[in-house]
């Protein structure tokens, strides 16, 4: 597979976790809340792949997308409780009975997006890209065990 068509994945993945057909209802709408917050992760994120894949590299906006990251980085997590688990959820019960092995792949990319936080910092795109891809396998290996299909 291609960088472009890997990053382009990303945006699949991202998309994939809306569900227009099942509302979610629940007080504080934990799903929805936690949809929404991985979707505000890829707004950042695509537009960093979009200028690797397009060779149209800005770094300090690259620099200033990676920031952004780390901030929103962390939002999605809390809205994982084992009362979460309803439609229209994408999560596997993975998440739930692999609880410390879903717990290491956030902390994993968690620590991907602080490298590439660093990384950006350089201005430097090899090293930038690197970094992005980091933070992509990192998407990739926690989707394919923990999110429905």
């Amino acid at each position: 597979m291609s960088r472009g068509a890997v990053v382009g994945f990303v945006g699949l993945l991202g998309l994939s976790g809306c569900n227009a057909h099942v509302e979610d209802t629940r007080p504080g709408q934990p799903v929805k809340t936690r949809q929404v917050a991985f979707q505000e992760i890829l707004k950042v994120f695509e537009p960093m792949g979009v200028m690797l894949r397009t060779n149209n590299y800005e770094p300090d906006r690259f620099a200033a997308l990676a920031a952004e990251l780390t901030v929103k980085r962390e939002h999605p997590w809390a809205h994982f409780s084992a009362d979460t688990n309803y439609p229209p959820t994408k999560a596997e019960e993975a998440v739930w009975t692999q609880a410390d092995e879903f717990e290491r792949k956030k902390q994993a990319f968690i620590a991907a997006t602080e490298q590439l936080d660093a990384a950006a910092k350089t201005k430097t795109m090899e090293v930038a890209s690197k970094a992005y891809f980091e933070v992509y396998d990192t998407c990739k290996s926690c989707h394919s065990q923990f999110k429905k299909r």
